[in-house]
């Protein structure tokens, strides 16, 4: 099932290229907010299920165009994001330490969302195109073996990022949690509909140019380790979004007027918009073509605050 939060508070159930509006099928689960809802649908779903079924089939359809989407957890308490979680293309010769980082929920858009450049210093700005899942049901200390049933559903996940901020060693949280900075959806797919989230195709496009394009068979640590990590460091709850990495080769850098589009294999299409009111202006090249050019992988920034003159 495909399930999202479009038009404000209505949640609906995607099928095809149509929606059909679920909400009043799931109003007795206690909420104030559709986070809530959301939140409240994830960890009873079993139990939820079988009425939004009968209202997917009975109800009528509107385009998918036609929705304005929010993120499907519009705000969730927990953004885990691992950090280094691929072997890029066989280029690494062991798997980083298993690490991640925390974004904050105001860092979350949704489909149709704009991402907006801070005024701050970095070298440039990037997106990088993951994979997340939504965890389903509590996790604490979960074993490997046992860490797929805590899984509710996978989504698009885009995490985005400010580069070379200093000092380097305070850089995952002004890096990584700014406002706007985790675009997500445009729905959920829950995991019954994705056989092997191992085995999936990851492209991003930056102005209809395909910058990643790379499978989930390249990641590290897998998802059963990811989640047997962190529920090891903290609880993970219903509605908590668990991101998975990136194979950094693709990154490029974004700016002003920017549409980023990611899809990963069997969750839809997201389709973000970029925003820097500074009008700053970077190379366009992925990290992996500057390196076969003998280049830096993160680029100078050519015009604008913080440009560098040539010299």
């Amino acid at each position: 099932m495909k399930i999202g939060v479009a038009n404000g508070d209505r949640v609906f159930v995607v099928r095809g290229d149509e929606a059909v509006d679920v909400t009043a099928s799931i109003q007795s689960i206690p909420h104030v907010s559709v986070s809530d809802l959301m939140v409240g649908l994830v960890a009873d779903f079993d139990k939820a299920r079988p009425s939004i079924e009968r209202a997917a089939a009975s109800g009528k359809g509107v385009p998918f165009s036609s929705l304005r989407f929010e993120a499907p957890i519009p705000r969730p308490r927990n953004i885990v994001c691992m950090a280094v979680n691929y072997m890029e293309d066989g280029t690494r010769s062991a798997p980083a330490l298993i690490n991640a980082f925390h974004k904050a929920p105001t860092s979350v858009i949704g489909h149709g969302g704009t991402m907006i450049l801070p005024d701050a210093p970095a070298s440039n700005f990037e997106a990088e195109a993951e994979i997340a899942l939504i965890i389903g049901k509590r996790a604490t200390n979960v074993s490997a073996a046992n860490a797929m049933s805590h899984v509710f559903g996978y989504l698009n996940f885009m995490d985005g990022s400010a580069r070379g901020l200093l000092p380097h060693d305070q850089r995952f949280f002004q890096v990584k949690s700014r406002d706007t900075f985790a675009p997500m959806g445009p729905f959920i797919v829950t995991a019954d509909e994705i056989p092997d989230p191992q085995k999936l195709q990851i492209r991003l496009w930056v102005n209809g140019v395909i910058k990643q394009d790379f499978n989930t068979d390249d990641m590290a640590h897998k998802i059963p380790r990811c989640i047997e990590w962190a529920s090891s460091i903290h609880t993970l709850e219903p509605g908590d979004v668990l991101a998975t990495g990136t194979n950094h080769r693709g990154l490029s850098s974004l700016q002003n007027g920017d549409t980023v589009e990611l899809e990963c294999q069997g969750l839809g299409r997201l389709s973000i918009d970029v925003r820097d009111d500074l009008k700053r202006t970077w190379p366009r090249e992925t990290r992996l073509e500057r390196e076969q050019k003998g280049l830096e992988a993160l680029p100078p920034q050519l015009t604008g605050k913080y440009s560098t003159p040539a010299t």
